[in-house]
């Protein structure tokens, strides 16, 4: 809903399919866009996005958070996506590469500018592995974007995303003032974006 606020003037709820809320409204540019949550995991959101191109969705823009895997990647640093990996944490490792629309992909980029860097993502199937699990490769790591990237694909939506990494071994997590700021500013880039 925060989101639906900052993008649209006076969103309504659009569906809560699923247990998960979804808002609609109008651009300041008169353009109708949808917000919507998608739950957590993989499964849950291809399961949204494929509701969504049934609906006629055409473009979607995953804004949401990650941890670092990568030392040099910090709370409060914005990542571009320009690859997801699936990632199981039952010593099988890694799957096929995901990636954004490339087109959409390349407008993001360029609408976050120098605010975010461009890093590869481990979409893990499990938010806290087991002990010997297999050791994630990526700058960070998330439970959602390689499965949104492919479904994408499949279902003839263009994907794009940008997370907020929000946590990094031996630092302090990042405030949820500094969640929700940064969200704004990832939004408002993805919906000039999908524009």
């Amino acid at each position: 809903m925060a989101l639906a606020q900052v993008l649209t003037g006076q969103p309504k709820m659009a569906n809560h399919a699923r247990g998960l809320w979804g808002y609609s409204g109008t651009t300041a540019k008169g353009r109708g866009l949808t917000v919507q949550s998608t739950g957590m995991g993989g499964p849950s959101a291809a399961l949204v996005l494929g509701d969504l191109a049934e609906l006629g969705v055409r473009r979607a823009v995953r804004v949401g958070t990650c941890a670092a895997i990568d030392r040099d990647t910090r709370p409060g640093d914005l990542i571009w996506v320009r690859e997801a990996r699936p990632w199981t944490v039952d010593h099988r490792g890694a799957g096929a590469p995901a990636f954004p629309d490339e087109e959409l992909g390349e407008r993001l980029r360029a609408e976050l500018g120098g605010a975010a860097k461009v890093g590869t993502v481990a979409s893990l199937d499990a938010l806290h592995p087991s002990p010997g699990h297999a050791t994630p490769v990526g700058d960070v790591a998330d439970m959602q974007t390689a499965a949104l990237l492919a479904a994408g694909e499949q279902l003839g939506v263009a994907v794009a995303a940008v997370l907020i990494v929000t946590d990094a071994e031996g630092l302090d997590p990042l405030d949820d003032e500094k969640v929700a700021e940064l969200a704004n500013t990832a939004s408002e880039a993805g919906l000039r974006a999908l524009a």
